[in-house]
């Protein structure tokens, strides 16, 4: 934690070398003495801080937010660590030292500081553009702001003090000394610099960018996000309710009504590994495979495979048994709905022995690697379809209209029912038919019609946990969840709602930092 959460400005720090936004070449150290003082400074300084991501996306946040829900669980062996396991199984109590945890802190803060030099630096920074210095800290705040969304929604809850707490709130450049004296801020404080931080990047970025630098922030991106944050905020812990439902219906409209966005027409497509950026995509994190190391591959096509199985499923690297899909999400499927042999698998055919072999696993992200687990996948962070679906259900819970709600979710039905599927399954008659309102004589029916097709058409692309969180459904679903897919029993407790904070932050600053409840105070 002293090393790595509070990273001021004398520290080294890694910069992208090359101008290609794409090839996100493997950085360099670049010394931070007379750095930050032209234009081109300042776009490494904002490469550095996107290329940090992928040491997020890589590992913490599916285990964290899909491995948690009732999507998928973790193949855990006797003799493994543990941490896979407690977030999985809910174990009681989810310790404060599970490396993920610290991890996730870690790597975020990482990213938070980065963009803190660059909004702190760009103003006294020479441009030949002005454009480019506006655009720089836009794209520093619109990654800051994605960095506390997900701190919040990972951390923030009911603290020990009974006040509804966030993150700890770093939005500038800090000394050591003040480092030691940062508290965690009350959670609304914290959204409400997310909302200014993606406020000034829907006016600050641009629409698009050439083929260089595809794959940056855009205003889009930064509008659909803050809708997705008015959602959240809307719902559990903070239960703004309808003032921000309204608000975050704005936001989506803005983006709907856009034509640079429009659905990918095949679901398989959107997942290719050579489809990236696409007119559906909001942002994504970018990989690409074969640098040194596999230093800017993603890992997950290995990580996902079942542990014992062989080229059937990858045919090169490990297999790691992560994120397999539970029983419960392999049935929420309708038969034949062609996401779930884009998204799963139920077994393999093992070549050795010619029996079949039930192990479900994620083929969502399908590459072959060119060694170990360098795969090319980007991770879609937020795409058009996820947007669909939340103005859909803040229609409804606005008491809007619900033929236009209803609308929206058959353009993904329909988008579904032409993707091509499992060839041995015969396409029932009437698959994925259009709903209709008169299918729902509730509010809440249709809720959970939109809750469902959430799940299937964004299954393994770690939005389950916290939409489960945010309607206050997490914990009816995880007590049947957990039952029905025969792990052990436990007693829910809406503690687990929130994770700990790491043992790291709060021995950095003992008495300070205030643990989330149902968990130890040092």
């Amino acid at each position: 934690m002293k090393k790595i959460f509070f990273i001021i400005a004398s520290v080294c720090i890694c910069f992208a070398c090359s101008n290609d936004f794409i090839s996100l070449n493997p950085p360099s150290q670049l010394n931070a003495d007379g750095f930050y003082q032209t234009e081109t400074d300042m776009n490494q300084a904002v490469l550095s801080a996107y290329g940090k991501l992928r040491d997020l996306y890589n590992q913490q946040f599916y285990r964290l937010g899909e491995i948690r829900s009732d999507n998928t669980t973790y193949s855990w062996l006797a003799g493994n660590p543990a941490n896979e396991k407690g977030v999985d199984e809910f174990a009681s109590p989810l310790l404060p030292e599970n490396s993920f945890l610290n991890d996730t802190w870690n790597n975020s803060y990482n990213v938070i500081l980065r963009c803190n030099i660059i909004i702190g630096r760009a103003e006294d920074a020479t441009f030949t553009n002005e454009e480019h210095r506006k655009q720089y800290i836009g794209e520093a705040r619109f990654l800051r702001a994605l960095m506390y969304f997900k701190l919040n929604l990972i951390f923030g809850g009911f603290g020990l003090n009974n006040e509804l707490l966030g993150v700890v709130k770093v939005d500038k450049e800090i000394s050591q000394a003040e480092a030691y004296e940062l508290e965690r801020a009350p959670l609304q404080d914290v959204y409400n610099l997310i909302i200014e931080d993606l406020q000034y990047a829907e006016t600050n970025l641009p629409e698009s960018y050439s083929s260089t630098d595809v794959g940056r922030a855009t205003r889009g991106g930064a509008t659909a996000m803050l809708g997705k944050v008015y959602m959240h905020m809307a719902g559990y812990p903070l239960n703004k309710g309808d003032e921000y439902y309204s608000k975050a219906i704005t936001q989506f409209r803005s983006i709907i009504g856009n034509s640079r966005y429009a659905l990918e027409p095949s679901y398989a497509e959107l997942f290719a590994v050579d489809n990236k950026n696409t007119a559906e995509s909001l942002f994504e994190v970018q990989y690409k495979k074969g640098a040194p190391n596999g230093a800017t591959g993603s890992p997950w096509n290995n990580n996902f495979a079942p542990r014992f199985s062989a080229k059937e499923v990858v045919l090169v690297g490990d297999k790691g048994g992560e994120n397999a899909p539970t029983r419960d999400m392999s049935e929420a499927y309708e038969t034949g709905d062609p996401r779930k042999y884009v998204s799963m698998r139920d077994g393999w055919l093992s070549a050795s022995t010619g029996a079949w072999e039930t192990d479900k696993y994620v083929c969502k992200y399908y590459d072959v690697s060119t060694s170990g687990s360098d795969n090319g996948n980007n991770w879609i962070e937020l795409r058009l379809a996820d947007i669909y679906l939340l103005y859909a259900e803040a229609l409804v819970r606005t008491n809007g209209d619900k033929n236009e709600a209803i609308s929206y979710v058959n353009k993904i039905r329909e988008r579904a029912r032409n993707t091509e599927g499992d060839p041995e399954i015969e396409v029932p008659e009437g698959l994925l038919k259009d709903l209709k309102a008169g299918d729902f004589a509730t509010n809440d029916a249709l809720l959970l019609a939109i809750e469902k097709e959430r799940r299937v058409e964004l299954a393994f692309e770690s939005h389950r946990w916290y939409d489960l969180v945010r309607t206050g459904r997490a914990k009816e679903v995880m007590i049947a969840e957990q039952a029905y897919d025969g792990f052990p029993p436990f007693t829910w407790s809406d503690d687990m709602l929130f994770y700990p904070i790491p043992m790291t932050v709060m021995q950095s600053n003992p008495g300070k930092i205030i643990q989330n409840k149902g968990y130890t105070q040092l």
